[in-house]
């Protein structure tokens, strides 16, 4: 070996050149006397550092100190930085028996209020019952002094829509002008028997003048111009009021319903009508003109009842044409209420060229536009008309 301690190989023997010539010697540190203790000595190494031995830990810090606290202390950093979670919540059944329990026991509310045409609130309209006898008909005259008010229009449509629900119906146009028979198709100079032919003839029977409306259910008494020469007729026979009564007789025990048609006017054929009635359907435009005569009307009526017919009543005043859009039909309908009170039908007819069409067309407009509005109007007053005066 090489050096002066036998270790200048690797630790600096070597040449005086070398990298390892510049090391310090390793020295040896003094041996403590002995019976004292001495803390260890750092140790150098070869690079030159000095090695400080780990501190000692004392034993009460390790107990006492427990290793899980700093774990818990950061847990609960995180769990404060992090948003806070809503919780879920566990369906509570009882409170949900509750509730449904308080939602059963409470009152529905009341349904809103449908104010109808004519200002009060519109009634729920049940279908006609079902027939399965005819017989013991009811005459109603479809009566109004004034003119174009919708008299023979209500007459069709309403003994079309009665025959609809199964009601047997007889028509009877008691107009001179014949406009009922031409409504339903029928030209009045071509007929051989009419209701003049019944009125002045006894050997003329109600089957021999009744024809078909082409309308299941529903029949014609026609009528035309020779019945303006009854009314001069009729003014020397005994009991002139009740002709029409008598003739019509027969026909209350094979008809449900007997409609007639009365001429616009308050003459000899317009009271005979009333005397064979047992109710009246006033038509009314929703017009002043036609306002005015509603009076002069219902002082004929009581004349006819406290003379001639005591169970004479009337069934109804109609609306017709009625224009909601317009502030003159409101305010006449809402006279009309005033005057007439529950009188007046809660249906109101209003204005639709349909009914000019079925007009022209010879046929009802239950049958010529079915779905149409004008056709469920009077849908509407035939469930009205058995309310009050078929099914009572």
């Amino acid at each position: 070996m090489s050096g002066a301690n036998g270790f200048g190989r690797f630790f600096g023997g070597g040449q005086p050149d070398s990298a390892a010539s510049e090391m310090p010697p390793l020295l040896r540190p003094p041996v403590p006397p002995q019976g004292t203790e001495t803390p260890a000595a750092p140790i150098p190494f070869r690079t030159g550092r000095v090695l400080e031995p780990p501190p000692q830990r004392a034993e009460s810090t390790v107990v006492e100190e427990p290793v899980e606290e700093p774990v818990e202390e950061s847990v609960e950093e995180a769990r404060v930085e992090q948003p806070a979670l809503e919780p879920e919540t566990v369906p509570d059944v009882e409170a949900e028996v509750e509730v449904s329990a308080e939602t059963e026991t409470k009152p529905e509310p009341e349904a809103e209020v449908v104010l109808g045409p004519t200002g009060r609130p519109m009634p729920v309209l049940p279908d006609p019952k079902p027939v399965f006898t005819h017989g013991n008909a009811r005459v109603i005259s479809m009566c109004n002094q004034k003119g174009g008010v919708g008299k023979t229009t209500t007459t069709i449509n309403l003994g079309a829509s009665l025959a609809e629900f199964g009601r047997k119906v007889l028509l009877v146009d008691f107009d001179p002008q014949g406009s009922l028979s031409v409504g339903l198709g029928l030209n009045p100079h071509q007929m051989d028997l009419t209701i003049y032919n019944l009125l002045m003839q006894r050997d003329v029977t109600l089957d021999d003048v009744v024809v078909p409306s082409g309308v299941p259910g529903m029949d014609l008494l026609p009528s035309n111009i020779d019945l303006s020469a009854a009314e001069v007729q009729l003014v020397h026979e005994v009991a002139r009021e009740q002709t029409l009564q008598r003739v019509l007789a027969p026909a209350i025990e094979k008809y449900d319903v007997i409609l007639i048609d009365c001429q616009p006017s308050l003459g000899l054929l317009t009271v005979n009508a009333l005397t064979a009635s047992d109710g009246v359907i006033v038509p009314l435009e929703c017009e002043y003109f036609a306002l005015r005569g509603v009076a002069l009307l219902k002082t004929t009526i009581d004349k006819v009842q406290e003379r001639l017919n005591p169970r004479l009543t009337v069934d109804g005043v109609l609306g017709t044409m009625f224009d909601g859009r317009t502030l003159h039909s409101r305010e006449v309908m809402q006279r009309l209420v005033e005057a007439w009170g529950d009188q007046v039908f809660h249906t109101v007819i209003r204005r639709t060229i349909k009914f000019s069409d079925s007009t022209v067309a010879g046929e009802p407009i239950t049958s010529y536009a079915s779905s149409s509005a004008g056709a469920e109007s009077y849908r509407d007053l035939a469930r009205e008309v058995a309310v009050r005066c078929l099914d009572a």
